[in-house]
């Protein structure tokens, strides 16, 4: 199904105090991941939650610097990814792709850190623009809401 066709979410109630969460982000298409970021904002506001952000070169390094985040303790009650790939003309694209999701799902599996993931893999610079506009539909905001529901059930089950 396609997300245009989504029902609009209700906020996550995320029991306890404030959330805190980390958004690690790979600017290089510097408009989309600010429009991501506006809508992912937006709705950790709506929630309560607190974000700090940190930026990283580019898409290849983000499970780099969310196993570092981890490791440093820094990643509060939950992480948020961003960013933007888009497809050119040979095939470094599938491998940045196919790796930067690897990375981050072994780090999510293997610690249990909630994580929103919102790194856009699309062929046009259009496509990416339109993941990143300011309405419902926002990637951004569809990966926090993602976060919060995960740091809503690590918090109800109580895991640490």
């Amino acid at each position: 199904m396609s997300t245009a066709d989504a029902p609009e979410r209700a906020i996550p109630n995320i029991p306890g105090p404030t959330a805190r969460l980390l958004c690690i982000q790979a600017p290089y298409y510097e408009s989309v991941v600010a429009g991501m970021r506006q809508g992912a904002i937006d709705m950790a506001r709506r929630a309560r939650a607190s974000v700090e952000t940190i930026d990283v070169a580019g898409a290849f390094e983000l499970p780099a610097a969310l196993r570092m985040a981890i490791q440093a303790g820094r990643t509060g009650d939950g992480v948020l990814i961003l960013g933007c790939v888009i497809q050119g003309g040979t095939d470094h694209y599938e491998h940045i792709c196919r790796e930067t999701f690897r990375g981050i799902m072994d780090i999510s599996v293997e610690t249990g850190m909630p994580i929103g993931f919102g790194l856009l893999t699309v062929a046009t610079l259009e496509q990416a623009q339109a993941r990143a506009a300011d309405d419902r539909h926002n990637k951004g905001r569809e990966a926090m809401y993602a976060l919060l529901t995960q740091v809503a059930l690590r918090r109800q089950w109580a895991l640490k």
